[in-house]
């Protein structure tokens, strides 16, 4: 489960991580074995003026959408642990410590190896963590054909234990997964009685994912699916987010595998009205909103997107974003036929507004 990219991703990523260093600082655990060998103390993490902890955890957490999260974090006063996953995410972090743009006096930001495939190694990195985002950035290990079917099982089995370890760690109270809105999108259109709404109750019908080969969103619905399985029999307080495709600047090239995934059947999406958007930041934002709301009225599932795509002329510059003929996208959809059937986000956006609303306020 390594990071396969490119020497251009390499340095994009390197320079974000370069800009949360420079505001916040990062420390990070050098050698594994001193790692698996430690725990984490109480000075580990700061307490706000009500005595809750505000370290939290982002596994995945130098991904495209990660960084996105920790950045968000920062700036509202947390302290944040990241899952470093691999020998090639350590790189970019020993890069920046010989460069000497890493800074050690603010400990903000911690990074520490962990698999997600051990249990017991999950338990250490969130210890003494209050909350935990686990968002998946799987990719291709072959690096051509996108997201495969054995991606969408180490998927699931990964959340599995993201969540088992959440359950047994007693300093976490809050979970937070992000799912996709494809977990919710994918029904059979010839099922009598289905509504036209997909709302936050609705789910993907994982017959039709597989019969399609729509690994992404199989992937994501068994992984969200078990989630829940987990977390209600092990009491463990969860909510799930489901975006839109995630852009933002230099999307494909910084998230190249999850974005040509999601859009296997994008035509259908298209023609349909689901071909749904979302910036990187506001999803980021609406993770740690979230967050915050656990202890009050958030809970279930939360569709996010901020733009849904309905003209040709918007499929374009999708397409164009990631360097793909636009019919790749629209195919042959006449923009003079109504789409069958509508998105909904109005649990989120009605939460947000109510509870968070200067959340999309703080720089």
């Amino acid at each position: 489960m390594g990071f396969i990219e490119s020497e251009e991703r390499r340095l994009m990523e390197m320079e974000e991580l370069k800009r949360l260093v420079a505001c916040a600082g990062l420390s990070h655990r050098k050698d594994h074995e001193d790692f698996q060998g430690s725990r984490f103390s109480s000075t580990d993490f700061d307490v706000d003026d009500d005595g809750a902890q505000k370290l939290v955890c982002v596994t995945s957490g130098v991904s495209f959408l990660g960084l996105a999260i920790v950045n968000c974090l920062l700036r509202r006063g947390y302290s944040v642990r990241i899952i470093i996953h691999s020998e090639e995410e350590m790189e970019k972090l020993r890069e920046l410590e010989v460069s000497g743009e890493m800074r050690t006096i603010n400990n903000s930001i911690k990074a520490v190896v962990a698999k997600i495939t051990e249990i017991e190694s999950l338990l250490k990195a969130f210890e003494g963590c209050r909350g935990v985002f686990h968002t998946a950035a799987f990719t291709d290990p072959a690096g051509l054909s996108g997201y495969t079917k054995s991606m969408a099982e180490i998927e699931v089995k990964a959340t599995e234990n993201v969540m088992m370890a959440c359950s047994r760690t007693s300093s976490v109270r809050n979970c937070v997964l992000t799912s996709s809105l494809l977990a919710c999108v994918w029904r059979d259109s010839t099922t009598q009685g289905l509504s036209p709404a997909i709302n936050d109750e609705s789910w993907s019908d994982e017959s039709l994912c597989m019969d399609k080969k729509l690994w992404y969103a199989l992937g994501k619905l068994r992984a969200e699916k078990a989630a829940w399985r987990i977390a209600k029999e092990k009491g463990l307080k969860l909510v799930t987010i489901c975006p839109g495709l995630i852009t933002g600047p230099d999307f494909f090239h910084r998230n190249p595998t999850a974005t040509i995934a999601y859009l296997k059947g994008s035509q259908e999406m298209f023609a349909d009205g689901l071909l749904a958007t979302v910036d990187v930041m506001k999803l980021a934002e609406a993770h740690t909103c979230l967050l915050e709301a656990m202890n009050k009225t958030a809970s279930g599932r939360y569709i996010y997107f901020d733009h849904v795509v309905e003209r040709e002329d918007e499929a374009e510059k999708l397409a164009k974003n990631m360097g793909m003929p636009a019919n790749k996208i629209c195919g042959n959809a006449s923009i003079n036929i109504a789409p069958r059937l509508k998105l909904s986000n109005k649990k989120l956006l009605t939460l947000m507004s109510r509870t968070v609303r200067n959340c999309y306020n703080q720089s």
